[in-house]
């Protein structure tokens, strides 16, 4: 090799020895990587192992960490859904096997807009173990955590498949003699409400009933947390589908707003709590809509569509209904684009 062709073979060296350096000096450590998932992943509130679930194709139910590892290894379906229906699901699910044997599904129900954050981050963290991914379906109490989905291009299309109420869960026998809203702001009552920062009952729903009745400052003092005492009379949850009827249940909270669905999932089991039924102008029986669509990029396309045309069936509808839940018209339940 001459003079020439030497200094040509150490300038491309050069070259290749700088653009490897840059890729190392770019490339994350093992330990910083695993540090940014933990900052990233979204937590699951603790001990919410019932909200966690793997059915798999055999039938045998398994929650919690478990399940969150067997979904992402095992399932051919994954679904997060607004968790207010979680005890509707088992029924559900067992309903979409049987018209699907052998598709082995993952579940996971908690706050809408946990979820949406979940998604965002692409996984959750629960028990101290990351769970990186995204589900192949998405529902929601409201569309517009699926219209972010549509701006970021992660969904394309929806349905409304099921609708609620909001009612007022109180102790047996109504002790307080709470008949409406107004009595929540009442000096001796002591509430229990939904978070206002992902829970789509608070978000979408119950605030403005509050707001409109000039009550939401008296019962949030201003806060918008999660798992806060927001004034002295007033506990703001994490899952108020869980919270609130076992406060009640413990004397720690007179009354709270909650789906009618949940009042009648505690009296099937058991908990001393009753209902107020409100008008509509505060039940929003109207209004409140469950929304649900596939994500764009799932990575189990096929049972995510036949999941999604499964919740239009009879069998589906059917199920939701046996739990309270008020089924959706033959329009709502044909898909349709995001706008």
């Amino acid at each position: 090799m001459d003079d020439a062709g030497r200094s040509r073979w150490r300038a491309r060296l050069l070259t290749t020895l700088i653009a490897i350096g840059a890729i190392h000096a770019a490339s994350p450590s093992p330990a910083s990587a695993q540090d940014r998932t933990q900052k990233t992943l979204v937590a699951i509130p603790p001990n919410r192992d019932e909200d966690v679930k793997f059915y798999p194709a055999d039938g045998k139910i398994v929650e919690g960490i478990e399940a969150l590892g067997r979904m992402n290894t095992e399932a051919g379906l994954v679904l997060w859904l607004a968790g207010n229906q979680f005890f509707a699901m088992d029924e559900v699910v067992g309903a979409f096997q049987r018209r699907h044997p052998g598709t082995s599904v993952g579940l996971i129900t908690l706050p809408p807009g946990l979820i949406l954050s979940a998604i965002e981050a692409h996984g959750w963290r629960y028990g101290g173990k990351d769970f990186p991914g995204v589900p192949d379906v998405y529902a929601s109490v409201n569309l517009g955590h699926l219209k972010e989905l549509k701006r970021t291009g992660q969904m394309t299309s929806y349905a409304i498949y099921m609708h609620n109420e909001l009612q007022i869960m109180v102790a047996k026998g109504n002790p307080k003699n709470i008949k409406g809203i107004d009595d929540l702001a009442r000096a001796d009552v002591r509430t229990s409400m939904p978070n206002p920062v992902n829970e789509g009952i608070m978000q979408f729903y119950a605030r403005k009933v509050l707001e409109r009745h000039g009550i939401w400052r008296t019962i949030s003092g201003g806060e918008e947390c999660v798992s806060c005492q927001s004034t002295e009379r007033n506990w703001i949850t994490a899952v108020h589908h869980r919270e609130t009827p076992e406060r009640i249940r413990d004397g720690k909270s007179d009354a709270g707003v909650v789906w009618k669905t949940e009042v009648l999932r505690a009296l099937r089991e058991n908990i001393a709590v009753d209902a107020v039924e409100l008008p509509p102008a505060d039940s929003l029986r109207d209004e409140v809509s469950y929304a649900v669509g596939a994500l764009t990029d799932a990575r189990h396309g096929e049972n995510a569509a036949d999941y999604v045309a499964f919740l239009a069936t009879p069998a589906a509808q059917d199920a939701y209904a046996k739990f309270g839940f008020v089924k959706a018209t033959s329009a709502e339940l044909t898909l349709k684009p995001i706008e």
